[in-house]
């Protein structure tokens, strides 16, 4: 077998691949810490938009001054989004607390 004709079918064989995968991005959605269930619910059908177009959705409080001493706040905050978005979505990476902000990642159901 030619050795550049080996090399040209695994290149067709590498670009047919590409073609066919889905490339999966990361949606941001901000929050706040006083967030209320109006504006709750307005952030959570944006992210269930992202989640139905097959994107993970990456959902982040900033905490500001003394806000930092009640963190557990900001936690129950994402929880209670979680729980809103149960139905399209799971999470896969709970909140966590790094510095000055508060992250989770929402995966599209199958």
């Amino acid at each position: 077998m030619d050795y550049s004709k080996y090399k040209y079918e695994q290149n067709k064989k590498e670009k047919e691949m590409k073609r066919n995968q889905k490339i999966i991005e990361i949606k941001e959605v901000w929050l706040s810490m006083t967030i209320d269930v109006g504006d709750l619910n307005t952030k959570a059908n944006i992210a269930r938009k992202f989640l139905k177009d097959g994107n993970k959705v990456k959902a982040t409080i900033r905490m500001r001054g003394r806000q930092q001493a009640y963190a557990s706040q900001g936690v129950e905050v994402m929880k209670k989004f979680a729980e809103i978005l149960s139905d399209v979505s799971k999470i896969d990476k709970q909140p966590v607390t790094e510095g000055r902000n508060i992250t989770m990642f929402l995966v599209p159901l199958k």
